[in-house]
């Protein structure tokens, strides 16, 4: 009996380390991933996010549904990152987790992906703290959807954070109460080094890294559609 929960064990540490981890490759893809499911997305009219919440946004954060998932304690699992506007354009990307048994990222197979808009500057400092948990540290709600769609007053007014979830090509906004959101810091570590901290990602002062680029246009090219309508 002691034999079997110590492999036990020692599984769920190879896998719970495993989900951690991080490399530079892994940045790569997950960077790539994302910048595709946003344009997937937007591609979409009748399913993207609304203009004038880009115009809002201060940070936008997607976390790809297959890019390194797992399951971790019952819960789920996922990375992804985030990129926030800056005076000169988009920042590069920084690196975040988003755990909780609620969130659901795979469901029989299937995956999910999530996309949050950071709406003002508690959201955005909730973003730079090592982790926070939505609908307590920040208030979170479902973003409606649709190009054009308009938001409540009550949703502009009071919702820190906006978020959505695509999952067999159909785009909702989601309630992820209770999910939380964490710093990816091996991710950081592994795409800029170790003497670069996440409030200089954001704010600009870190250089778009080339394989963020596609990430970075794509945001930055609806972004300004969205402003000059």
């Amino acid at each position: 009996m002691l034999k079997r929960l110590v492999a036990v064990a020692t599984l769920v540490l190879v896998v719970t380390v495993a989900a951690g981890a991080s490399d530079r490759d892994e940045d790569v893809n997950r960077t790539r991933k994302a910048a595709q499911v946003f344009k997937e997305i937007m591609d979409t009219p009748d399913q993207g996010i609304p203009s004038h919440l880009l115009e809002s946004a201060k940070c936008i954060a997607i976390i790809p549904g297959d890019v390194k998932f797992a399951f971790v304690f019952g819960g789920s699992y996922g990375r992804g990152v985030a990129t926030c506007r800056t005076g000169h354009g988009w920042s590069a990307p920084m690196f975040v987790a988003i755990d909780g048994g609620s969130v659901g990222y795979q469901i029989g197979g299937s995956s999910t992906d999530l996309v949050m808009l950071f709406m003002n500057d508690h959201a955005l400092k909730s973003l730079l703290s090592d982790k926070f948990k939505l609908g307590a540290d920040a208030s979170v709600a479902a973003g409606p959807v649709g190009r054009n769609a308009a938001a409540g007053t009550d949703l502009k007014l009071n919702a820190e954070i906006l978020s959505y979830s695509r999952s067999k090509g159909v785009f909702i906004g989601v309630s992820l109460d209770g999910a939380v959101v964490k710093a990816d810091k091996s991710g950081d570590r592994a795409m800029y080094g170790d003497d670069v901290n996440r409030h200089e990602i954001l704010s600009g002062q870190v250089a778009v890294p080339e394989s963020a680029q596609t990430l970075v246009d794509e945001i930055g090219g609806y972004v300004h559609e969205a402003e000059v309508k």
